[in-house]
């Protein structure tokens, strides 16, 4: 399983990097600082067209629910078959999938094009908007469109992962997805060194996901020439267990949606208007990420744990539910205790003049919560999918994105303002987290003081030494700018990795780090 969640990782640091890369260009590119203008009163419009591309980020985001889970469930039903060895009932389910996402995403585009007169209305109105002018605002109106048909079409776009996936081809799906990622950063930065038009963007975005399914298709084919990827073998027959299924993935992406999507909608409505939008993304921008790095634990735990389930054997799901969970724990706090400490040093280096310092108040607030989160996101609640009970952390995850709309609406507007609307996510992201953990070890028959011994205990003890250190480098030593950040970082994760080895996971039942560091170099001595 480690060299199969090692590929996703090494995905998501392609991810990060690209993100670290086009953050601060399209925020220059679109020329924030330096064309600043002012209104009447004298108020400073910030970031105002990057902000208008990330509210149709979010507000195309909304669409995307109306796949309903097929792709998810689609890996469950295609793991199935490749485990009966049923080569007829595999192209059943594929083709039966091909034909959902094709309607879903043709009735995506069509409400995307009714909402068009929503985001129309609502977003590219008011006087700080207009500051942008009317070529800007016609970019928006463009790039909305497009994005909504892109997206529609991209449905159907999603099944050849699905097919990798369930095939345990992860090294071929995850190239194939860093790809794209280095595509769309070399065409971002051609367009935009151009011109800075949110249209471009739009194109950009268009061309790579293209790309992507042409490439997917092909290997797919190469690799597994049984596959039939056509609408041949549709049974309607299959639709009712896979929509049974796919009902409750889509109240996973709803409650997904509410929790992580919703917010830059929440922002873009309230008195920070479009330029809040940008200091709440640029708050935020890691934990996309880090939800990345714990779901390359998930895309494998979840196969495996229904190939499991339908041999009739799940004694050893137990075994990896705590061992992935430690893992994701300890990435967790890697990354998050840095971002908890000199989260605004690293981004004031970063984002340099864009930098406000909202964005890493935002930062410190959102990865506490992230502790919690992740190890339940990337293991505890494939782990429930896996074994076909999607229903309780499905209605779960839907409740806490309630919740988040709910409590950011009320704090946006008052002075808790942007941090109001962290809180709107943090709150409810730990409730689930404390709930899908107490309910995945009532199904694998292990205690929740168990889990907390052996995954949360030395973890927890051990993040004082890491702490530690960045404590001092931030009040001892005053650190500022890349260099000194960046070599405080440097730091912390060498300690953090000594911790790691020589303490949280010495003698560790599941994975002895320092047991298997001297079994690899006595090795190599007597080879």
């Amino acid at each position: 399983m480690f060299k199969y969640i090692g590929s996703s990782w090494l995905l998501t640091i392609v991810q990060i990097f690209v993100m670290m890369q086009l953050t601060p260009f399209m925020l220059e590119a679109f020329d924030v600082h330096a064309s600043a203008q002012l209104t009447a009163s004298g108020e400073t419009l910030y970031s105002g067209s990057y902000g208008v591309w990330l509210v149709i980020v979010a507000m195309t985001g909304i669409l995307k629910l109306f796949i309903v889970g097929v792709p998810m469930a689609s890996v469950r039903f295609l793991s199935q078959c490749i485990e009966r060895k049923d080569d007829e009932g595999y192209n059943k389910v594929l083709s039966t999938c091909i034909g959902m996402c094709l309607a879903l995403g043709a009735a995506a585009v069509l409400i995307g094009g009714g909402l068009y007169f929503f985001f129309d209305s609502k977003y590219l109105s008011g006087e700080k908007v207009a500051l942008l002018g009317p070529d800007a605002l016609r970019g928006a109106r463009i790039a909305y469109l497009m994005v909504v048909v892109q997206l529609g079409a991209g449905f159907v776009g999603r099944l050849p992962y699905a097919i990798l996936a369930a095939h345990h081809d992860f090294y071929h799906r995850n190239a194939i997805q860093a790809g794209e990622l280095i595509v769309r950063l070399a065409l971002t930065m051609l367009f935009l060194s151009y011109d800075a038009d949110i249209v471009y963007l739009a194109v950009i975005q268009f061309i790579s996901l293209a790309l992507e399914f042409i490439v997917a298709m092909y290997v797919v084919k190469r690799r597994h020439p049984h596959v039939k990827f056509n609408l041949a073998n549709y049974d309607r027959s299959r639709m009712r267990d896979i929509l049974s299924f796919s009902l409750f993935s889509m109240l996973l992406n709803i409650g997904a949606l509410l929790a992580f999507r919703i917010d830059a909608l929440v922002i873009g409505e309230s008195s920070w208007s479009i330029e809040g939008v940008t200091m709440y993304d640029n708050g935020n921008k890691f934990f996309e990420y880090m939800i990345s790095l714990v779901l390359g634990i998930g895309l494998v735990v979840m196969p495996f744990a229904t190939r499991m389930k339908t041999r009739g054997d799940i004694s050893q799901l137990s075994a990896i539910f705590f061992k992935w969970s430690k893992v994701a724990l300890s990435i967790a706090l890697c990354i998050g205790l840095f971002l908890l400490v000199l989260g605004p040093e690293f981004l004031k280096a970063w984002l340099e003049d864009s930098y406000r310092s909202e964005s890493g108040s935002i930062t410190q607030i959102l990865v506490v919560s992230f502790f919690f989160f992740l190890p339940v996101r990337g293991v505890a609640l494939p782990v429930l999918m896996g074994l076909g009970l999607p229903q309780k952390p499905a209605l779960a995850i839907l409740l806490m994105g309630a919740l988040n709309l709910v409590i950011s609406l009320a704090l946006v507007e008052t002075s808790y303002g942007l941090n109001g609307v962290a809180l709107g996510t943090a709150i409810p992201n730990t409730l689930f987290a404390i709930y899908v953990v107490w309910i995945t070890c009532r199904e694998l028959g292990v205690s929740v003081s168990s889990y907390l011994r052996y995954v949360v205990l030395r973890a927890l003890l051990g993040s004082l030494v890491p702490v530690s250190f960045l404590l001092w480098c931030k009040f001892g030593l005053g650190v500022e700018g890349w260099l000194p950040v960046l070599s405080s970082g440097v730091g912390m994760v060498v300690l953090f990795g000594l911790t790691w080895i020589f303490f949280v996971y010495r003698k560790d039942a599941h994975l002895d780090l320092r047991g298997e560091l001297v079994a690899r170099l006595w090795r190599r001595r007597t080879a």
